[in-house]
């Protein structure tokens, strides 16, 4: 499947040219390709989708507070791009398996995260929180587009399992170019493996707008490798949902690999560390905020008479309590002796391990008897 990505189309930055169910103004539309993947989607399942939106961007916000105020190290903000992760979590059950990159965190609780889970990581306290096989995700990675090679293998892995399970990778527009995510599409086309890939088009990979890397849509590239695509409005959850449920039923009809551009911004910095003011215009900002995912669900919501102030309170009481309990546990955590990055590395004891913590505690003694601020030895 894919949408209007011809030759002719504009460039990648189009936000017109992308498939949709609930306009900016919350207006209920039809689209010929989505419509059938959301029959079922009742009003109760629309408020569950405004609900973790919610809660992921209280989340975020929470994130963002807690590094300024030196609580954790870095915080990679998602604010506005709730809706690609939430409407295409909701499609997955919960036997996939998902492999995000860093800015996912809203998926990340969505799928069973505790909110602890969110900050030990980035304050440097653990390795990783959550037990991946628990909620059915892959530690969060780093590494730009090497989670898309991870999922094919995984993919792979269910193939000679006999499921249907799928699995899925995220990644953003600036990982698209990188060659794991290039590779990893090679081989999920060649071997017909179950995973989808989620290209979440924020519009700037850091400080180099989208524009540079990618003159077409992005979805575009898929049928190159003989996958089918579909460019999909980011900032609309129920769209989002539709294009999961599509791209994971051709998967697990052993059609192989799906591919899905959600085209949304990144209304933050790309990082704490990034000051997005040197490279980006106020007035960008406006015009996407205008399309905010979360105002669009609340304004579709009370157009069928689903939304009113006893469920906003409900949900921003629990968005609030999730908040709590990440500040809790970053202020709370309490930091392990040095030595300890040393434990669990290996299941079996490791000469070359015991070497180098012998090391490293050597080292660490050298500063035991280092003198006052100020006092020469």
């Amino acid at each position: 499947m894919t949408h209007t990505l011809t030759p002719t189309a504009e460039p990648a930055t189009d936000i017109d040219d992308v498939a949709r169910l609930v306009t900016p103004d919350g207006e209920r539309v039809a689209d010929p390709e989505l419509d059938r993947w959301v029959e079922d989607v009742d009003a109760a399942q629309l408020r569950a989708l405004y609900r973790d939106m919610t809660i992921a961007r209280r989340i975020d916000s929470e994130g963002v507070a807690l590094q300024r105020q030196g609580q954790i190290a870095l915080w990679a903000p998602y604010l506005g791009q709730e809706a690609v992760q939430i409407g295409t979590v909701h499609a997955l059950r919960g036997d996939d398996f998902v492999f995000p990159s860093y800015r996912e965190l809203g998926l990340v609780h969505a799928r069973g995260a505790e909110p602890a889970d969110l900050v030990r990581a980035w304050r440097g306290e653990e390795h990783a929180t959550y037990d991946p096989y628990d909620i059915g995700v892959a530690n969060p990675q780093i590494i730009i587009g090497a989670q898309a090679l991870h999922a094919v293998g995984y993919a792979m892995g269910i193939q000679r399992d006999g499921t249907d399970q799928v699995s899925a990778a995220y990644f953003g527009d600036g990982a698209s170019s990188q060659g794991d995510v290039n590779e990893a599409m090679v081989f999920a086309s060649s071997y017909r493996a179950p995973v989808v890939f989620v290209c979440t088009n924020n519009q700037w990979a850091i400080s180099e707008p989208v524009t540079v890397q990618a003159k077409f849509p992005i979805a575009g590239r898929a049928p190159g490798f003989g996958i089918p695509s579909m460019r999909v409005d980011g900032n609309d959850a129920l769209a989002c949902l539709a294009a999961m449920r599509w791209a994971l039923d051709n998967a697990r009809r052993g059609e192989g690999p799906a591919y899905i551009e959600a085209v949304t911004y990144r209304m933050g910095p790309h990082t704490t560390s990034d000051d997005p003011t040197r490279y980006r215009e106020q007035e960008e900002l406006e015009r996407w905020r205008e399309r905010d995912p979360i105002a669009r669900m609340e304004a579709l919501l009370r157009a069928e008479g689903a939304f009113d102030a006893g469920f906003a309170g409900e949900v921003a009481a629990e968005a609030d309590r999730v908040a709590a309990a990440m500040r809790q546990a970053a202020i709370g955590a309490v930091s392990r002796p040095p030595l300890a990055v040393f434990d669990h590395v290996f299941a079996e004891p490791h000469a070359g391990l015991d070497e180098e913590r012998r090391w490293y505690a050597a080292y660490l003694d050298g500063f035991a008897d280092e003198p006052a601020e100020g006092v020469s030895r």
